[in-house]
């Protein structure tokens, strides 16, 4: 009895603690979390008193993880799972209010400057198996889309089963694209055809099925990506799923597109035009193997390459549909990173004054700090100003030089 009350006492005393940074937290009978990922289906969170901590610092010790979500009510146990690029965590507090304000107060908030993730634990049992369900790519996200304003937005579609926003695992910030599965492919086609440009926040969003194994939204960097696997610290069979990193379209240092398929004809400059076009960010270099039918357009940033990607895969060139994909190595610390300069446009057979005007519009507006993509007509056939122009690259980079970092 007298345990009972000293624990009402330090959550009674925590709780006031909160209240003086957050006012309103008090106000209410029950505090209700908004969450960032989408919870499985059946799961009731009305009992639970656990949370999930993930994205943790490799310096945050068992003993601080604990100190910081003491902060919100008194804990029942708290346990530290060690990775070598990425820690995690579950605190198991003795009531469901401190928990929820656990999520509340701390989700996002940096520890040694590495924003952590703070959601409801549950059993990866709860969580629907999604690796063989069909998988769709959604680029153009907003920043404040989350798992589940992706997951409502395509949840319209009964087969339904995930959906994933990517994020930054050192800025804790979204990287704009993410991943839905579907048990059932037609719907999948479906939600491609009828939501592809559709506005979701802020941005019309681009739909496409997503690249062979990039699809599986449980192996990437979501808001909710260990909490499915993982229960009570630990998963079904003791392990975290493993996220591989080093996959290019988790990788920062990716930032080189492939593209295949390319007519014979196409030169650097046509391979520069086009993706200029596309408007997904600055071009650094342009590489092209004629003779071999594919070439490489290396952007800023992956951000950028991963839009290009995107934007860019089947889109006519030459009246052939090119393939994007990421280039198969990073690209090494220290590379070049000037722009190179708009290309030239010339003279281009087969478009009249109008539709020039509009294109010589089209790349301005790509120039500009966060132009939307304006897509070339699909079938548009677009000219090189000569055949002698340089094949090999620009700012005087020779044809034989081997693309060291595509």
């Amino acid at each position: 009895m007298m345990q009972q009350q000293r624990l009402k006492q330090q959550q009674q005393q925590a709780l006031m603690q909160q209240s003086l940074y957050h006012p309103g937290l008090l106000a209410p009978p029950q505090i209700e979390p908004i969450l960032s990922g989408n919870l499985p289906p059946g799961f009731d969170s009305s009992t639970c008193r656990s949370v999930y901590v993930g994205n943790i610092h490799p310096q945050v010790t068992e003993p601080l993880l604990q100190e910081v979500f003491a902060s919100t009510g008194p804990l029942e146990g708290c346990k530290l799972i060690r990775k070598d690029k990425s820690s995690y965590g579950f605190v198991d507090y003795f009531d469901r209010r401190s928990a929820a304000l656990a999520i509340v107060t701390l989700n996002g908030r940096h520890l040694f400057g590495q924003p952590i993730k703070v959601n409801w634990a549950y059993a990866s049992a709860q969580r629907e198996d999604t690796s063989n369900h069909y998988n769709i790519f959604v680029g153009d996200l907003s920043p404040e889309v989350t798992d589940a304003t992706l997951f409502a937005c395509f949840s319209v579609y009964t087969s339904c089963s995930d959906a994933r926003v990517m994020w930054d695992q050192k800025t804790g910030r979204s990287r704009g694209f993410g991943f839905v599965s579907f048990r059932n492919q037609q719907e999948a086609q479906s939600a491609i055809n009828d939501l592809n440009g559709k506005w979701l926040g802020s941005r019309q969003i681009r739909c496409n099925w997503a690249a062979k194994g990039a699809g599986a939204v449980g192996e990437q960097n979501s808001d909710a990506k260990s909490v499915v696997e993982l229960t009570s610290g630990t998963s079904d069979d003791g392990q975290e799923k493993v996220v591989n990193e080093d996959a290019p379209e988790n990788n920062p240092q990716y930032t080189t597109v492939y593209v295949g398929n390319l007519a014979p004809e196409v030169t650097s400059v046509d391979l520069h035009r086009h993706f200029h076009a596309l408007g997904a960010g600055v071009i650094e270099d342009v590489r092209i193997q004629r003779d071999k039918g594919f070439g490489f357009v290396r952007y800023s940033s992956h951000a950028e390459a991963a839009r290009a990607i995107q934007l860019g895969n089947a889109r006519l060139l030459f009246g052939k549909p090119v393939k994007c994909s990421w280039g198969s190595k990073p690209t090494p610390p220290g590379s070049s990173s000037n722009p190179l300069p708009p290309p030239a446009i010339g003279q281009i057979p087969g478009l009249s004054a109008m539709d020039l005007a509009a294109y010589q519009r089209q790349l301005a507006l790509a120039k500009m700090a966060g132009a939307q993509a304006f897509m070339q007509p699909q079938g548009q056939r677009i000219g090189a100003p000569g055949q002698g122009i340089y094949d090999g690259g620009y700012g005087g980079i020779a044809s034989t030089q081997p693309p060291m970092y595509f």
